[in-house]
């Protein structure tokens, strides 16, 4: 096998069909086919079903593999260039939403200025989906809530953040420093789903205390339930990064007793070595992190 074979599969996995992959990769489609053709004839088995042009169960392993190795490829590429201190080349970073909102500003408006040649393509997923990314290639770091479930990772603590009720300011809680978790089981809140990382925290304080939450809409987007906050739906829990700061004259946010901070790391494959470029972007995080001027409220950085 060799790298265009593994280049025209991946394509059409990232493009969904032969024609797609053959555009994205300035070439005709029965370059991608004969490709595919010799792939399979090597390894024995076919990689794409003709029938609906999706991956096999093989092909989805070779893709999975072939993203690690045209990684380490262009990384080659990039840390030769860095010897010149050029950082060149593409960085793919994931994050979960409502760190996304804040530190996607941060990163656009300090990474061309330092490395113009660095191209930043960002994701947003929930830490779960961020966890298989990686491991899968389609994402060279992620921001993602700690600890992290994949076992192909490897991860750094970045900052914590603190979890708390927010409330417009007329309400009646909006006065209070500190609210208990009973008091706030007499709300019907906007939360996100059992399962996701900080509301499973929420739900344990509030069994340890006794109480059951109400819920007026869950929903599998923490940026969609501070939408529907903000947008006037009900008051949520939410991790003090997802309240903008031009909302703070509007909004209040309010710590809940025994809500401890949440922990969020930067997360990489545990396999191969970060080229230029990754580094590059590390740095770039935890410059911002540690500059209380870029940070929102609630949020301190944690020494690596």
């Amino acid at each position: 096998m060799d790298l265009r074979q593994l280049n025209a599969l991946v394509a059409i996995a990232e493009h969904g069909s032969f024609s797609a992959a053959a555009d994205a990769l300035a070439t005709v489609q029965s370059n991608i086919s004969t490709h595919v053709k010799k792939l399979e004839a090597e390894l024995g088995t076919s990689v794409v079903d003709r029938s609906n042009g999706e991956l096999t169960e093989a092909g989805r392993l070779v893709v999975a593999r072939a993203r690690r190795m045209l990684g380490e490829l262009d990384a080659i590429a990039s840390d030769v260039t860095a010897l010149s201190h050029e950082v060149v080349g593409t960085v793919r970073l994931g994050a979960i939403g409502t760190a996304a909102r804040w530190l996607v500003p941060q990163l656009l408006d300090v990474v061309p200025g330092r490395h113009p040649r660095l191209h930043l393509v960002f994701m947003e997923a929930t830490t779960v989906g961020l966890d298989l990314q990686l491991a899968t290639g389609q994402v060279d770091l992620a921001v993602l809530q700690l600890p992290a479930s994949g076992s192909e990772v490897r991860t750094v603590p970045l900052f914590e953040e603190d979890v708390g009720l927010v409330v417009p300011f007329d309400h009646p809680l909006a006065s209070c420093d500190a609210v208990s978790v009973e008091a706030v089981a007499d709300l019907e809140l906007l939360l996100p789903l059992p399962g996701v990382s900080y509301r499973d925290l929420v739900d344990r304080v509030a069994a340890a205390a006794g109480v059951r939450l109400r819920t007026r809409a869950e929903t599998d987007s923490v940026r969609l339930v501070a939408t529907l906050t903000f947008e006037g739906s009900g008051a949520a829990i939410l991790p003090a990064g997802a309240v903008p700061s031009y909302l703070h004259d509007r909004w209040r946010f309010v710590a809940v007793d025994g809500l401890a901070p949440r922990l969020i790391g930067v997360a990489q494959r545990r396999r191969g070595l970060p080229g230029a470029p990754v580094r590059a972007v590390l740095d770039v995080l935890a410059e911002i992190v540690g500059d209380a001027r870029r940070v929102p409220g609630g949020v301190r950085p944690v020494t690596r």
